[in-house]
């Protein structure tokens, strides 16, 4: 584990991380933003980024420091895939490969490494834990953006004993729908589609326990992507079916960028403190 940089911030620190991935086979990088210092350990939220991001965008852009650190809750922000393997065509198009892991698990030989859902679910809390005293990983909720949304939906309706909350800012809600989940889902899960659903909210919403959290998500009506990329009328649609508090806010004359995310981050924060602060230790 290696510290690559610090800034102090809102009375914490933005810190970033370099370590060696087993479940990726190279080096990844997180940033971390710790509250300040408080007697107990924090809760954490991880923020799964999207296409082309790598762990810095969130830090960088979202503001989302200022109601992280009055409620006390440290920000995860790992990066978006492997990095530095050099498997050929990784780097050829912007919505696949480096930057694109679009966290699942690859069944795909070429891209064996790609395998963003267990460094998430699995080797990430477990760094976490073994690394920083202050933070209380039994205590977790999960956020994202466009391809982090489609994660952050997919691992907290898989991970519901991990997660205390979920929220997304412009999901990709049903990514076996649109051309963005059907090129990653082709190439990294191969052509079996009754594999792909694994991945898809839409497609879990009816297959999970019963939810009791609202699951809040901020769509911007702008967006380039909305129709057809996103499709949050189809989760919307699954989740009336199942029963599951959903509560969907499409949001006048906002786009797919983070001025967008940085309007609504205080919201999201204060979703997850509600979920985290009640089960304090």
């Amino acid at each position: 584990m290696e510290e690559i940089s610090q800034s102090k911030m809102f009375g914490g620190y933005n810190r970033r991380y370099k370590h060696y991935s087993e479940t990726l086979g190279c080096h990844m990088t997180f940033s971390i933003f710790f509250p300040p210092q408080s007697p107990k350990p924090f809760p954490v939220l991880y923020w799964l980024s999207g296409l082309t991001c790598t762990d810095e965008n969130f830090i960088i852009k979202s503001g989302a420091q200022r109601v992280a650190a009055s409620e006390g809750i440290a920000l995860v922000a790992p990066d978006t895939s492997p990095r530095g393997l050099n498997v050929e065509g990784e780097a050829e198009s912007w919505d696949f490969g480096v930057g694109a892991g679009f966290y699942l698990n690859a069944r795909q030989e070429k891209w064996k490494n790609w395998c963003m859902y267990d460094y998430v679910v699995v080797e990430l809390p477990k760094v976490l834990s073994e690394n920083f005293r202050q933070l209380d990983t039994s205590r977790a909720s999960i956020s994202g953006h466009s391809m982090g949304g489609h994660g952050a939906l997919t691992i907290f309706l898989k991970n519901q004993d991990k997660f205390k909350s979920v929220s997304a800012f412009a999901p990709i809600c049903n990514p076996i729908s649109c051309p963005w989940g059907q090129k990653a889902f082709s190439n990294y899960l191969g052509g079996d589609e009754s594999n792909w659903e694994e991945y898809d909210a839409t497609c879990l919403i009816g297959k999970t326990n019963q939810i009791s959290t609202t699951i809040l998500i901020d769509q911007g009506d702008k967006d380039n992507f909305l129709s057809n990329q996103l499709l949050p009328q189809k989760f919307e649609e699954a989740c009336k079916s199942a029963g599951v508090p959903l509560l969907l806010r499409m949001q006048p004359g906002y786009d797919h960028s983070y001025y967008f995310i940085a309007s609504f981050i205080e919201d999201h924060i204060r979703h997850h403190a509600q979920a985290l602060n009640s089960c304090k230790l």
